[in-house]
């Protein structure tokens, strides 16, 4: 998969008290960038947890469900979009559905 936006993720981990977040993010996107997903259903298959939502979002539980990720995914060009990564209080202030 060709992921969008990894910047999003690296200013995220370098915010501060945000640190816990590297490790867990970087081997996100490692995993993402080496998937060879075609459907949600593939997603589901190597991460449970994952929300499969609407128009192809996915929420993510990152570093222990500390913090969410949503994506957006474009299963016929391989694409993945970084739409946002953020806490459990900031993810329950947007709408994951059209972010």
């Amino acid at each position: 998969m060709h992921l969008i936006k990894r910047k999003t993720l690296i200013e995220f981990y370098e915010r501060p008290g945000r640190q816990d977040a590297k490790g867990p993010l970087e081997a996100w996107y490692y995993e993402a960038s080496r998937a060879q997903w075609a459907s949600p259903a593939d997603v589901k298959e190597q991460y449970r947890s994952a929300s499969i939502l609407k128009d192809n979002r996915v929420v993510f539980n990152i570093a222990g469900n500390k913090y969410r990720l949503i994506v957006r995914i474009n299963y016929g060009s391989k694409t993945v979009f970084v739409r946002f990564i953020g806490t459990h209080q900031e993810y329950d202030k947007i709408n994951a559905e059209v972010i």
